[in-house]
């Protein structure tokens, strides 16, 4: 047991304020920070984090509760240094300070820290704290003797500038990684987020400018609104591609959804990845050129493509055979490489999904599923709101849910998934080899009386209920929305499948499950493309951030 937790158990599980003046605010002063640290005791904080002797000195005396004292120093590199000096820490320690907390990243360390760690350990008698950023520092701050590794400086490093968002998953291989309490600082702006951090492992969570920086506050208001207001002038413009096993389309849109240029062409799926990254950078040049003509400047790339995608990186994580050597290729990054603009990239089943959400059907809804129909089948699902993906982004994978076991081979390598029995060939298939061209004809000849190519259509609606059916019972959604080429101008499907589902899921009347064609026609993918970018662009520009 570390002192920390022999001389403050009080602060497991709960919340310490971090109670700091910055330069030119309103409330650069020693009373003024006493009076936000009581505030916070009165709201139930076990603890303050206070920068500098004369702060803590007031805060003393408006509280009682134990302190964390820290002293910002800037070299002589004009960067800060926290508690650089054991004369620094010594004067915390008088002016009430319980604990001492210091800089023990690799900047830190090559300071002296962890020699100044030991020696106030040893001659101030109390517990020490280790700000850190990565996994190895707090491992050699815990070996020098710290009483507990704290992840204020994750994202203020050169090694983790990249970090700048809280991740729980972090703090969980903090705590497994030493021995003595780790504590989630830096970044924690919700309530969430600071229960996220418990549950991942955390001893206690310090939360600062979320708290007590109203300016800051203000800021993250202001900036939303802003963003919002972006989002609805219809002069910004993005770039979409849609990257589909047959087709690739394309097209600029603006901010309330118009498709101002778009355009199709074969996708060279069989010729691997370089093949269709070159494709792709066509694509964005074509539409560059013709955003050039309108005197439009679009503010973003988004990529809707076939496969898995993490969306932070861009990295396609996994891709079936539709697309063959696509899985690890980062069209993201060769885009933003090749024309210097943002680029959002997301899996075009979820980016349909985004399409619906903000331009199309599901506008007012929280909770829907998507479906697309053609080479594949793929899905993208809205829980609560939010685009749901999964803790590797392989979620939504509707295609690849079993539904005939020991079944036909699918592209994923698996037997019996719902997409060889649901996509453009069983269509064919279905309606008698050799009989049409393509699934066009089946759909067209069956609104035309075909008998057989609208038996092919029920018979393709009845397995895709059976997937359908339990997505349905897994997720309860306000909508189904069908969308790909398969759904379009095929009326017969939506009946078919309604009547299907009826008979599959239970509790069906209480349901009212609205089953729905995409309004967003044969350019959804592209749509889709251009929302994921809009609403990428957005966050970065409202995204806010803790500071240490």
């Amino acid at each position: 047991m570390s002192s920390l937790e022999k001389v403050y158990p009080t602060l497991r599980g709960k919340l310490v304020v971090s109670c700091q003046t910055w330069d030119n605010s309103a409330f650069q002063d020693p009373t003024c920070m006493a009076r936000f640290a009581r505030a916070a005791v009165e709201g139930g904080a076990a603890g303050i984090r206070a920068d500098g002797p004369e702060e803590i000195r007031a805060i003393r005396h408006a509280v009682s509760v134990p302190i964390i004292g820290i002293s910002k120093v800037k070299l002589n590199d004009g960067d800060v240094l926290i508690t650089p000096s054991f004369e620094g820490a010594r004067q915390l320690i008088e002016a009430g300070a319980n604990l001492v907390a210091l800089d023990c990243t690799s900047r830190g360390q090559s300071c002296g820290a962890l020699n100044r760690l030991r020696r106030i350990k040893a001659e101030l008698g109390v517990p020490v704290l280790a700000d850190i950023a990565t996994v190895e520092e707090a491992i050699q701050a815990a070996e020098a003797g710290a009483d507990a590794v704290l992840s204020t400086l994750r994202g203020y490093t050169p090694e983790t500038v990249r970090e700048r968002v809280f991740d729980p998953a972090f703090i969980g291989e903090l705590a497994g990684a030493v021995s003595v309490p780790a504590i989630a600082e830096g970044r924690v702006v919700t309530p969430q987020q600071a229960c996220e951090a418990l549950e991942a492992g955390a001893y206690a969570v310090i939360v600062g400018t979320a708290i007590t920086r109203p300016a800051m506050i203000t800021q993250r208001f202001v900036s939303a609104l802003q963003a919002h207001q972006r989002r609805l002038n219809p002069q910004r413009t993005f770039i979409g591609i849609d990257l589909g096993g047959t087709n690739t389309k394309f097209g600029l849109v603006n901010n309330r959804g118009d498709l101002l240029f778009h355009s199709a062409t074969p996708t060279p799926w069989k010729e691997g990845r370089e093949a269709l990254l070159s494709h792709l950078k066509q694509a964005a040049s074509t539409c560059l050129e013709e955003a050039r003509h309108r005197a439009t400047h679009p503010e973003a790339i988004g990529l809707a493509t076939a496969g898995w995608v993490d969306p932070q990186t861009g990295l396609v994580v996994y891709a079936t055979e539709n697309l063959p050597g696509w899985t690890g290729a980062n069209p993201a990054s060769y885009l933003r490489e090749a024309f210097d603009l943002p680029v959002a990239a997301e899996n075009d089943a979820n980016a349909l999904a985004v399409a619906e959400k903000h331009f199309g059907a599901a506008k007012a809804a929280s909770d829907f599923v998507c479906i697309t129909l053609g080479t594949g089948v793929g899905g993208g699902v809205y829980i609560g709101g939010r685009l749901n993906r999964g803790n590797h982004f392989f979620a939504n994978g509707l295609g690849h849910v079993p539904i005939e076991p020991g079944g036909l081979p699918c592209t994923c390598g698996l037997s019996g998934c719902l997409e060889p029995y649901a996509n453009s060939s069983a269509l064919l298939r279905y309606a008698g080899a050799g009989r049409f061209a393509s699934a066009d004809q089946v759909i067209s000849a069956a609104n035309s009386g075909d008998s057989a190519a609208r038996s092919a259509i029920r018979t393709l609606a009845a397995y895709l209920a059976i997937g359908c059916s339990s997505v349905v019972s897994l997720f309860d959604p306000e909508m189904l929305i069908l969308g790909g080429g398969l759904a379009q101008d095929n009326p017969l499907l939506l009946e078919a499948l309604t009547e299907e589902l009826a008979k599959r899921v239970s509790i069906w009347p209480q349901r009212k499950l609205r089953v729905e064609v995409s309004p967003l026609g044969y350019s959804a993918g592209v749509l889709g493309a251009a929302a994921v970018a809009s609403v990428a662009a957005a966050n970065s520009c409202s995204a806010a951030c803790d500071s240490p």
